[in-house]
């Protein structure tokens, strides 16, 4: 199984690509402008790193609007932190700034259940590094599966008929302790 891990020139990409190699995936990292389009059939999924810049920006987001409008409903798409914004933008929701910004903090989170939260408490702690968040509004196909407990900023969402998933929290953070679990469950959903 070949995972594409798209580098949206972000410092936590080769965590994440640690973390995802941890679980025995051959996990190959391109950024996000340097990989041509024709050269991502060979990959069985893929993750959407975090990142700088505003998802509305196709300067910081390269092909990832790409493999998440055109890809996503064949093969499985994880976005984290600004991978996540991408998701929202692409299907329709709205990019805020946060009410708060978190750079590094631990929050609490509300599992709403879905296909990555399977399993795992109704609350607990997550890394949180934006300044950006996610609105989902009605006629968005996007299901919340998570949201912050100290804020309601949305901190997960799954699409309602394709294996195309987000989270606005880092999951390789050492600030999230469930967060390899939450790995896990995406790569299983890559295996099917």
């Amino acid at each position: 199984m070949r995972l594409l891990l798209v580098d949206n020139y972000d410092s936590f990409v080769y965590n994440l690509y640690q973390e995802l190699g941890s679980l025995g995936v051959d996990v190959e990292v391109c950024r996000n402008d340097e990989l041509p389009i024709e050269a991502l059939g060979v990959y069985d999924g893929f993750v959407i790193s975090p990142g700088p810049g505003d998802p509305r920006d196709g300067r910081w987001t390269g092909i990832g609007p790409y493999i998440i409008g055109r890809l996503g409903s064949e093969k499985p798409v994880l976005g984290v932190c600004l991978g996540h914004q991408e998701i929202i933008h692409v299907f329709g929701g709205k990019i805020r700034k946060a009410r708060v910004v978190r750079h590094g903090e631990k929050s609490p989170i509300v599992n709403l259940g879905g296909v990555l939260f399977r399993g795992l408490p109704r609350r607990f702690y997550v890394g949180r590094y934006h300044s950006l968040v996610g609105e989902v509004g009605s006629g968005v196909p996007l299901r919340v599966n998570a949201v912050s407990a100290d804020d309601g900023e949305i901190m997960g969402v799954e699409h309602v008929s394709h294996p195309i998933f987000g989270v606005q929290f880092h999951p390789e953070s050492v600030l999230t302790r469930l967060g390899q679990n939450i790995l896990e469950s995406f790569i299983g959903v890559v295996k099917r």
